[in-house]
């Protein structure tokens, strides 16, 4: 079985923190590359709400990516990548606008994503919830 590298993120105080409480420099150098892409495309999809003054009640990004080996090593490769967007919205009428900058900051604005890409096929998934 190939090995897995996974990360996620959530917004905490206008930034995105680690999720199971890791500091950034205890991570691997391609678990690093995975919260980059997190990261980017959580602020990017953040200033895209902020424009339509949209403010989320939670925002989760994980982002996973399988290696070429059996372990992780140095001249490990990662084949595949796939990002998950889990999203709590404040209003229920928010849910289309939040699911369009999902959309578009995943596929578009994200620049590590973009990058990602290159390397190997990134898939996606969203999940959008509101309590009102």
């Amino acid at each position: 079985m190939k090995s897995i590298q996974k990360v996620s993120v959530e917004l905490k105080n206008g930034k995105f923190k680690l999720s199971d409480g890791a500091k950034i420099e205890e991570l691997n150098p391609k678990a690093l590359i995975l919260c980059s892409a997190a990261q980017c495309a959580g602020f990017t999809i953040m200033s895209i709400l902020a424009k339509d003054k949209i403010a989320l009640k939670s925002f989760e990004i994980s982002v996973w990516g399988q290696l070429d080996t059996e372990t992780l090593k140095a001249e490990s490769m990662f084949q595949k990548f796939n990002v998950s967007y889990n999203i709590h919205c404040n209003h229920i009428g928010d849910q289309n606008s939040v699911g369009e900058a999902v959309r578009l900051g995943h596929q578009q604005h994200c620049g590590v994503i973009n990058m990602l890409r290159k390397i190997a096929p990134v898939d996606h998934e969203i999940s959008i919830v509101s309590t009102e």
